[in-house]
């Protein structure tokens, strides 16, 4: 047996809010988790004390399946297969996207990536990867992919960090692992450990409008 790939054209999806006034406005884009959907991660944005005064952009992952218990189509980002050709796709995805957005809404800024979960590996790369300079990232219940060198990860300026006491998944080790990565980078850190698990917790919304109210002081 020989396995090959090929490069291939497909669609993807995102969702856009405006602010609520008019204008040039600051743009958040957002990542979902596994399993997730654009609407999803667009819903934990809009829960954020002073969102609406941003340009909401929440982008869905490239690989879509239907959610079996609710027949639901949700997304993923990537898997182990082909990795390093999904991490290429995904990147320039992102990129078309945000320039999609610009060109619709010009003069957004500044610009700052969330995500959750899987999402925030996405958010990592895309923020170390992007042509536009990225004000801010906030990271909610995933890790810093570890092959993104600290030289890439300088480029991130400011993050606030978020881990669960009680996350099964982004556990404290590999949260304060990650906080320790972005310092010797000499990012900008603001970790934040909450009561719950893996969530996006109201404890995540209210620091989260604190970062994005430092973003547009």
């Amino acid at each position: 047996m020989i396995e090959r790939t090929i490069a291939t054209g497909t669609h993807g999806r995102y969702l856009l809010e405006p602010p609520a006034s008019a204008g040039p406005a600051p743009m958040l884009v957002g990542f979902h988790g596994y399993g997730e959907n654009a609407e999803i991660q667009l819903e934990r944005m809009r829960r954020i004390p002073g969102a609406d005064r941003w340009l909401l952009v929440s982008i869905q992952g490239l690989h879509r399946f239907y959610q079996r218990r609710a027949n639901e189509v949700v997304a993923s980002w990537m898997t182990r297969q082909d990795r390093e050709q999904a991490i290429a796709d995904n990147l320039a995805y992102v990129s078309a996207v945000i320039g999609a957005v610009d060109r619709e809404y010009p003069g957004a800024s500044p610009l700052v990536l969330t995500g959750f979960s899987q999402g925030v590996a996405m958010l990592f790369r895309a923020a170390t990867a992007s042509s536009r300079r990225v004000d801010g990232v906030i990271a909610v219940g995933g890790d810093v992919p570890p092959e993104i060198d600290a030289v890439a990860l300088a480029r991130v300026r400011r993050a606030l960090v978020c881990h669960g006491a009680r996350d099964e998944w982004y556990t404290e080790a590999i949260f304060g692992r990650d906080v320790q990565r972005l310092r010797e980078a000499n990012v900008t850190v603001q970790p934040l450990e909450f009561g719950g698990g893996h969530e996006w917790s109201d404890e995540v919304v209210q620091a989260a409008a604190l970062f994005l109210g430092e973003r547009l002081a």
